[in-house]
């Protein structure tokens, strides 16, 4: 009689043998995805899409000119200051004596906005006991609330302190003409300011006048230390005009146009012209230099930086308006890992991207100056923040 096949024998090898197979598949499938590039994990790096409804429209038939400076506060809020005077009259035809058309007048200097875009407060422009800058340029809000402006017309050699219901508080420097990026006690149309909270110090990048950060007490305006490119003592001799092939310059160009913090003590320089963004300690010394777009001729390509509202501070934002672009920067190494924007005018667009602010949920604001005339929102689209 023969003998009848193992029939249960046979499925167990077979069994072994499919799990030996699927073992062998999965292996060979590792080791090559080991060595091909691996994709970016969603979330990984910031993304974001333009909000056209934001702002909403400003009550009082105002209207906004040139936009210098934008940043967020630690509520959430939004705050530009903006240039009356960069209004032409066919914008400001309401404001005109006799009045040319229905619109507009223009709206005060500093203007607050909260995140859905609705204007909560306004003020600003020549008032009793200080003296007003001829061009309004930059803005920051300290996490006490007070509000810190700057401006960059001739003799604009002042950085001015509020409250934040526009009641003048403090003035560091004067109205009158600078006295070089050595001098202690007068700027040089600073571009930008950037407090550092715990410290109570206000770093400022100034800026269009001189070649300097200089640093003094956010509270007495008592200087502290000042320094230029590479952490050396600046200087104010006449600079060649920047060459894309010549030796990278040893002295900050004009302007100095941006300053940030991180909160681990990292402090980031716009070195606009020279398309590079410098790196130094809270003391001053040098840490190292980033360049970008390097051909890049004009106005530059390195106009402001944002740093990235995550634990770890992972990512600088930097707003170019020269290229009219966004780069996303790895803050670790300043490598662009990512970017936004072109030069247009429709919403998500830019003519001269000035300046940016993030928020805490990882929106980014934006300011235009020349024709721009405008700000926008660009929402967190990403998981980037996690």
């Amino acid at each position: 009689m023969t003998p009848m096949p193992d029939r249960g024998h046979s499925n167990r090898a077979a069994a072994r043998l499919s799990k030996t197979i699927l073992a062998l598949a999965a292996a060979t499938a590792l080791v090559v995805m080991a060595a091909l590039p691996q994709p970016v994990r969603a979330g990984e790096v910031p993304a974001f899409a333009v909000d056209a409804a934001w702002p909403k429209p400003l009550p009082n038939n105002w209207i906004i000119g040139q936009v210098g400076g934008i940043t967020a506060d630690s509520k959430g809020n939004i705050w530009v200051v903006h240039r009356p005077r960069s209004l032409t009259d066919d914008e400001k035809g309401a404001a005109l004596t006799p009045p040319r058309s229905k619109c507009c007048v223009s709206a005060p200097p500093v203007l607050e906005f909260d995140a859905d875009g609705n204007l909560l407060r306004s003020w600003g422009g020549p008032g009793e006991g200080y003296e007003w800058v001829g061009r309004e340029h930059g803005i920051e809000v300290d996490d006490k609330g007070f509000v810190w402006l700057t401006g960059n017309a001739d003799n604009d050699n002042v950085v001015m302190k509020f409250s934040a219901d526009g009641k003048f508080v403090m003035q560091i420097g004067k109205i009158a003409p600078t006295k070089g990026s050595n001098d202690t006690t007068q700027l040089g149309k600073p571009a930008e300011t950037a407090v550092d909270n715990a410290a109570n110090e206000i770093y400022i990048a100034d800026g269009y006048g001189n070649r300097r950060v200089i640093v003094f007490d956010a509270t007495t305006g008592a200087y502290k230390r000042h320094w230029g490119a590479y952490g050396n003592k600046p200087n104010d001799d006449k600079q060649a005009a920047y060459d894309p092939k010549a030796p990278v310059s040893q002295q900050f160009g004009n302007p100095v146009h941006c300053v940030k913090v991180s909160n681990d003590g990292f402090v980031y320089v716009c070195d606009r012209i020279n398309n590079r963004m410098q790196v130094f300690k809270k003391d001053g010394s040098f840490v190292t230099e980033w360049f970008y777009e390097k051909n890049t001729l004009g106005n530059g390509a390195v106009w402001d930086v944002a740093v990235w509202p995550d634990p770890k501070q992972s990512y600088l934002l930097s707003a170019d308006g020269e290229n009219n672009e966004i780069r996303i920067l790895k803050r670790d190494d300043g490598s662009v890992v990512g970017s936004f924007g072109r030069s247009g005018r429709n919403a998500g667009q830019f003519h001269w991207i000035h300046a940016m602010a993030i928020d805490t949920k990882g929106n980014v604001y934006t300011a235009e100056v020349d024709t721009g005339k405008r700000i926008q929102k660009f929402k967190l689209t990403s998981d980037a923040l996690k």
